[in-house]
């Protein structure tokens, strides 16, 4: 059984929304000790995950819920992300980033979400929307550098 999540959050398929999750995860993460890039990336990621949601899985309507629950993972350290809706069901296996070559604007999220998490799955949930799970670890360096500043403060 998977223990109930450290945080979870169910908003409306209001782009205006993005923002405070984006604040949210930075804030989050940065008590987890991941280095600026990587909260960059990381809040990047789940705005994208999100941001289609709104735009693909509800056609851009803003009164679609969509929850998020959130887990601290203790080994190896990181975050667990759960975004699921109710929005239109998609064929996972057709859920695919478009190829960089292909130079226009826009489509990039699942590219940018499968190069930016550890982990990122899509299934359609069985009582309808969709679900993603999403896990962003620490790399070696932001672990080093939280042994390094724990070492430091217990010779204090």
């Amino acid at each position: 059984m998977t223990p109930e999540p450290d945080i979870s959050i169910r908003i409306f398929s209001e782009p205006q929304l993005l923002a405070s999750i984006r604040s949210l995860i930075d804030t989050l993460a940065t008590g987890l000790g991941f280095f600026e890039k990587n909260r960059c990336l990381m809040s990047l990621a789940i705005d994208e995950a999100l941001s289609n949601v709104i735009r693909h899985g509800y056609e851009g309507r803003r009164d679609g819920m969509i929850w998020i629950h959130i887990w601290r993972v203790a080994e190896p350290r990181g975050l667990r992300f759960v975004i699921e809706d109710l929005a239109r069901k998609v064929d996972p296996a057709k859920i695919k980033g478009r190829h960089l070559a292909d130079v226009r604007p826009g489509g990039l999220g699942v590219h940018i979400i499968k190069e930016t998490m550890n982990e990122a799955t899509w299934e359609a949930r069985p009582d309808g929307g969709m679900r993603l799970t999403l896990v962003k670890r620490l790399t070696d360096e932001e672990r080093q550098a939280i042994e390094s500043a724990s070492q430091g403060n217990a010779s204090q």
